[in-house]
């Protein structure tokens, strides 16, 4: 398996090229920079872009890499998106098409949640998504079988 893997998402035109060192390298079009080709960042600007084309959230509602801060340990959600508040109300995990989505990936995910709050909680492998929608009043969640579409709650 390599960087550029079919995943379980819409393919599009993707955008690469490589830097003088031979390293190929993606164009991020929320960041409207070119990032290192990774598998994990395979599955981010798929992801991205489905969520834009498939879904419906407005491009200028996402971010990539956020930087949170919990005490003195800084900490990068890999996707944010925001509502039409400008507030965070979902965040985004990535992992590379190899790597199972577990109980540690929630951990992580669920670390970055205690910061900001939001509704909804993805993570993604490229293969499986898994979203849970947040209920902070009876503290707890539900597993959805799909990524909710842009304007429902988010």
């Amino acid at each position: 398996m390599n960087e550029t893997t079919n995943l379980n998402l819409p393919a599009y035109d993707v955008r690469l090229k490589k830097d003088d060192n031979g390293r190929v390298k993606i164009f991020d079009i929320l960041r409207r920079r070119y990032i290192a080709l990774t598998p994990e960042e395979w599955v981010r600007q798929h992801f991205v872009n489905y969520m834009i084309t498939e879904k419906g959230y407005p491009k200028s509602l996402l971010v990539n890499e956020t930087q949170l801060q919990l005490g003195e340990k800084k900490l990068r959600c890999d996707s944010v998106v925001l509502g039409k508040d400008g507030k965070p109300c979902m965040i985004i995990e990535y992992k590379a098409p190899t790597i199972a989505l577990t109980q540690r990936v929630f951990d992580q995910i669920a670390v970055y949640n205690m910061l900001l709050r939001v509704d909804y909680l993805i993570v993604s492998n490229g293969m499986q998504h898994i979203c849970c929608k947040m209920n902070y009043e009876e503290n707890s969640y539900e597993f959805l079988k799909e990524i909710p579409e842009y304007g429902k709650d988010c």
